[in-house]
């Protein structure tokens, strides 16, 4: 089996960024091996004519489109790797922030949690201790994930509080 196609495969089905230790199991190789190939893979995303990139986020490596696309192609598939709960935590953080966590379970019930824990994943929140809570907040990813400003975006996000 061709590790670089699956290694493509896996990041492009994966909902959310994949480590290189999972990559490794998965590919059944080094994580020296693995480096390799994302490097190999991220060079060949880099020529001008490709639509998609490799990125390294905190949490692992994700495909993204590449940024001169994104506009063009968000109507095919807007926040397609977000659910409906995970939509509505990020707009009712958007429109309130800075916002307590407790806020947004009220709002939301015990699944926001869950929410805030995949949206911090992903980068595009950010949280910090406040008392026996936290206090939530965007981060500079969620305006280069949206390709628009947070004002925008809080637009657009508004809908799903409601």
């Amino acid at each position: 089996m061709n590790k670089k196609a699956l290694l493509e495969a896996c990041l492009f089905v994966s909902e959310k960024p994949l480590k290189l230790e999972k990559l490794s199991k998965i590919l059944e190789c080094s994580i020296e091996e693995v480096k390799n190939i994302l490097e190999e893979m991220k060079e060949e995303l880099r020529k001008k004519e490709r639509g998609i990139e490799l990125v390294e986020t905190p949490e692992g490596f994700e495909l993204r489109i590449k940024p001169e696309y994104r506009e063009k192609v968000a109507k095919l598939a807007p926040l397609a790797d977000l659910t409906d709960g995970m939509l509505r935590s990020l707009a009712i953080i958007v429109v309130k922030q800075p916002v307590k966590q407790s806020v947004l379970v009220k709002i939301q019930g015990n699944k926001a949690y869950g929410y805030v824990k995949l949206l911090e994943e992903k980068g595009l929140i950010k949280s910090e201790k406040f008392g026996r809570t936290k206090i939530l907040r965007t981060t500079p990813e969620f305006e280069r994930y949206f390709g628009k400003s947070t004002e925008e975006v809080k637009k657009i996000l508004e809908e799903k509080i409601k």
